[in-house]
């Protein structure tokens, strides 16, 4: 899945973009061997980073950034664009604030390209106040530091 965000990832550099990833693929990130189909990311809840953010979504072919305006974004706790890849933008999550993800945010690189992650434990902070079964499950990977060996998703 990384692969296919690459240029995501990138036009969200490019845009200066404040955001840290959560959800499946940071958990993924962080090593729970799991399959996910979106990217969820929590921004920085401010009109110009939404309009940046809308920017490097149309820059990086998502057209669906198209449909909607920054007061939109900002006016809803989730938001999905689905193009080529689905990606959830949230301006807010259960247990984490933004600024203090950012703050304890942890930069990682896939094949040259940098992105934003939230930390382990403010990923297992917001998995546990979803409290679904999948994200209590990742909670429970993401204690133990490393996936069971025999463990099948």
């Amino acid at each position: 899945m990384i692969n296919r965000l690459k240029d995501v990832f990138a036009s969200l550099q490019q845009h200066d973009v404040r955001y840290v990833v959560i959800g499946g693929i940071a958990a993924v990130l962080h090593g729970v061997p799991r399959a996910t189909f979106d990217l969820d990311l929590l921004i920085e809840a401010t009109t110009d980073n939404a309009q940046r953010l809308l920017k490097a979504l149309l820059a990086a072919g998502l057209g669906t950034a198209a449909l909607t305006d920054a007061a939109d974004v900002l006016a809803n706790e989730i938001t999905v664009f689905r193009d080529r890849v689905r990606i959830d933008v949230q301006t807010r999550t259960p247990g984490l604030k933004f600024a203090d993800a950012w703050q304890r945010r942890e930069t990682m690189c896939y094949e040259e390209q940098t992105f934003h992650v939230a930390c382990r434990e403010d990923l297992i902070a917001s998995k546990r106040a979803a409290g679904r079964v999948v994200d209590l499950e990742d909670v429970r990977l993401l204690e133990l530091g490393k996936p069971p060996e025999e463990k099948t998703l």
